[in-house]
């Protein structure tokens, strides 16, 4: 099960874990960012809420985050991910977008 923490904003504040279960995905905010008055959601699509949201696919706004065209080239070439491996890609690519979001893998201590 791999996991990502995604982060809001410069300095970043934790809002969410996001987790590639054996169903599919899960994106959960944290209670401590549900109760800041200036939390703000993700994405529109992914509105503040205290139960997780599922699905069997990565969110389309997480998977929007993911490089395309020669970036996700030198990507795959680099880090030896597959395109397919939407999530993988997510956690190589992503902890620094263009924008507010920023998803920082969590690493098991297994």
């Amino acid at each position: 099960m791999r996991q990502a923490n995604v982060y809001l904003f410069h300095p970043p504040i934790l809002a969410g874990i996001l987790t590639e279960t054996d169903e599919g995905y899960e994106f959960m905010y944290e209670p401590d960012y549900l109760v800041r008055p200036d939390a703000t959601p993700v994405s529109l699509t992914l509105p503040l809420c205290n139960t997780p949201y599922q699905g069997t696919m990565l969110f389309p706004f997480f998977d929007g985050l993911i490089p395309e065209g020669w970036l996700l080239d030198i990507a795959e070439q680099s880090w030896k991910l597959r395109s397919n491996d939407r999530f993988g890609l997510l956690l190589a690519c992503c902890r620094d977008c263009i924008g507010a979001v920023s998803i920082v893998p969590v690493h098991s201590k297994a």
